[in-house]
């Protein structure tokens, strides 16, 4: 792997465990890569392992939706449930497919940067 998407992939690699909103599964697979790249592991294959997992997580639309509505209230709070809801209504009604969180985007971008865009 050459410098520029190394240093492309810890930056996102950084961007998922800082997120909030990532899954504990998520924060476990961006910890093992920097564990591996700490430990001198081969980067190609830490980066696939990597992958491979956050690669099976694709909050859709939906998803963010039917928690807009239900558990977010009890989670937020009712305020901002109702915020997040109209945002996320706004972004299905623009085409939008997936969550928008920072950690769905920082997968997302992680992904399509190495050539596994989601569709």
């Amino acid at each position: 792997m050459d410098k520029e998407l190394f240093d492309y992939t810890a930056q996102k690699v950084d961007e998922l465990l800082a997120a909030a909103s990532s899954s504990q599964e998520t924060r476990d697979a961006a910890q093992g890569w920097k564990d591996a790249i700490a430990a001198g592991a081969d980067a190609d294959v830490a980066t696939v392992e990597l992958l491979d997992i956050i690669d099976r997580h694709h909050t859709t639309i939906d998803e963010v939706l039917a928690f807009a509505r239900g558990a977010a209230k009890q989670v937020l709070g009712v305020e901002a449930a109702e915020a997040m809801l109209a945002h996320e209504l706004k972004r299905k009604e623009e085409g939008a497919k997936y969550c928008d969180c920072a950690a769905c985007v920082a997968a997302q971008k992680l992904l399509a940067k190495h050539g596994r865009p989601v569709l």
